[in-house]
């Protein structure tokens, strides 16, 4: 085995590399996408094999901002204008009852999240309304796990408790970082009072689970402001708490990631010490690490899952539980029947003229080949549970040579475990969890791309 020291992994290792949401990733789906006749397709058989057992779930992306945030990589819509809710609700719902109609009978939604954007620029009248519409076409699963992301300055206690009972007992805040100058370089000036209101009210509401998001690698952070940014979060006690790589894609987002010099960016050993220093400070307050950027209490759901070995993975994270139909609802959303990958028009003015016409507003989309399939599961097993095995039959690979080949290097500098039918990333290994992923990923083996389309996997 080699004897490299952290430093030199990280130099080595921090490559362009894909977050794994899903497999393939978006830019490796067939160019020629996919029918509404097959996406149709697989929606139908997704849902009669799973919705009387698991359920479907349903993410609603809500994409409107006050303001741009400098570090934001979603798919967003800055206005002031809140006359923009009611025809988009009206959309939402007009799109939901595309999908029922698709269904041969009724959906029971196990999970329900509402995504941004931001959620919170809703008013609590049309919170109520998308949902209770959402379940004229709807029952709840007899397990339901109903959450939203918010935004501390803008949520209000009259929202919280809306969701809470519409039946949404997680949510999601986003914080970032509590520095005042890293805060004005991202245009998120929030105070530490605006986020202890809302988790306050929160917990007094009675909401079972709160999570708290924080990004490492941001502008002008030192492990002193990282120190002071965790020591105020884990006082407020989050069930959960994602601890994120800030992922800087400007050649993708635009002007959006420009709003700082990319020299106050901290970079490889100085980022990897920020994302050491948080993990060092979450262990010591009781919180234990899950997959790849989260952590949680033992007494959290997510906690569980990952002891249970039912920790999932998809376009919304990690989840606590999985169902073989995911259902994107509003602009930019990405639906998943485990068969195939669907994605909205991304473009608030498309996503409306297409429902209006009527049609489901996919603009592109990837069928999985049974390659696709296998080589997805052995991804997934990997992000959730930090290994995978072919063991089984159904799980080989024609090309499971030419991968362990790929994971040789990984295997002398003693970051993975290879057995004869398997591969076990070491605990102390976790960060470099993507790129045990990238050499099982034979789309990106085969196509390597020209340009830069990822961010650095660490």
């Amino acid at each position: 085995m080699k004897n490299l020291n952290n430093v030199s992994l990280i130099q080595k290792y921090n490559i362009p590399g894909p977050r794994y949401t899903s497999y393939p990733t978006v830019p490796f789906w067939n160019k020629e996408g996919i029918s509404i006749e097959d996406w149709s397709e697989t929606v139908r058989d997704a849902f009669n094999e799973s919705n009387t057992k698991e359920g479907i779930s349903l993410y609603i992306h809500m994409p409107y901002c006050e303001n741009l945030c400098t570090f934001c990589a979603c798919h967003k819509h800055i206005t002031k204008r809140h006359s923009v809710e009611d025809e988009y609700i009206d959309t939402v719902l007009k799109e939901w009852k595309l999908y029922v109609a698709i269904l041969e009978e009724k959906p029971s939604i196990r999970e329900l999240h509402l995504g941004g954007g931001t959620p919170t620029f809703f008013s609590s009248a049309n919170l109520k309304r998308m949902i209770e519409g959402i379940f004229q076409e709807a029952s709840r699963h007899e397990i339901y796990d109903f959450s939203f992301e918010a935004h501390p300055n803008d949520t209000t206690k009259e929202q919280l408790q809306t969701l809470f009972e519409l039946g949404f007992k997680r949510t999601s805040f986003g914080i970032q970082d509590y520095d005042p100058i890293v805060q004005e370089a991202i245009n998120r000036v929030q105070p530490y009072e605006n986020v202890k209101r809302v988790n306050d009210w929160a917990r007094e509401i009675g909401y079972e689970s709160i999570s708290h998001d924080i990004i490492f690698g941001l502008p002008h952070q030192t492990k002193q402001s990282i120190i002071n940014t965790i020591e105020q979060t884990v006082k407020q006690r989050p069930d959960r708490i994602a601890y994120y790589s800030y992922a800087h894609v400007p050649w993708i987002k635009g002007v959006g990631q420009r709003g700082f010099d990319e020299n106050d960016l901290p970079k490889d050993d100085a980022k990897r010490e920020l994302y050491e220093l948080g993990k060092k400070l979450f262990f010591e307050a009781g919180y234990e690490e899950i997959g790849m950027d989260h952590f949680a209490l033992p007494t959290d759901k997510m906690h569980q899952a990952m002891k249970n070995k039912k920790l999932h993975r998809n376009f919304m994270g990690y989840t606590a539980g999985k169902t073989k139909l995911m259902i994107g609802l509003g602009m930019s959303s990405i639906s998943d029947s485990w068969y195939a990958f669907a994605q909205n028009e991304k473009r608030v003015e498309d996503y409306v003229k297409r429902v209006n016409e009527g049609k489901l507003p996919v603009f592109r989309g990837h069928l999985l080949s049974e390659e696709d399939l296998v080589v997805r599961q052995h991804i997934l097993n990997l992000m959730c549970n930090l290994e995978t095995s072919w063991e089984d039959e159904a799980m080989k690979l024609e090309k499971i040579e030419d991968i362990l080949e790929r994971l040789k290097e990984m295997h002398e500098d003693d970051l993975i475990e290879i057995e004869t039918n398997s591969v076990v990333v070491k605990e102390s290994s976790r960060m470099f969890v993507r790129n045990v992923c990238m050499a099982f990923d034979l789309h990106l083996a085969q196509n390597l791309p020209e340009g830069r389309i990822f961010s650095m996997t660490i």
